[in-house]
């Protein structure tokens, strides 16, 4: 990911917030608590307009920065696409 700051370009290893997996849209949405840390939330959606679904999932962990709640967020929502997609091929 890069990031531009007036003139200088900045190389970050941090994870993006959205992602796309297969027909799967991964989305982190950390969230403030009280007390300064971050709770993290996934949303997995797939599908278009009327056809979209969509879950949020809440985790009880908290994190001491929003960009550790976000990776941990996509992690988890990687592994849950991985999961189900995994069940639900077809042998050949």
């Amino acid at each position: 990911m890069f990031l531009m700051n007036h003139s200088t370009l900045i190389t970050t290893t941090a994870r993006p917030s959205l992602l796309t997996l297969g027909k799967y849209r991964i989305a982190a949405s950390p969230r403030l608590l009280p007390g300064g840390l971050f709770a993290a939330q996934v949303s997995i959606a797939s599908g278009q307009g009327s056809a979209c679904t969509a879950r949020v999932i809440r985790y009880d962990s908290a994190f001491s920065t929003h960009e550790a709640a976000t990776d941990y967020a996509i992690a988890q929502g990687i592994d849950w696409v991985h999961d189900t997609t995994r069940h639900t091929a077809r042998p050949n």
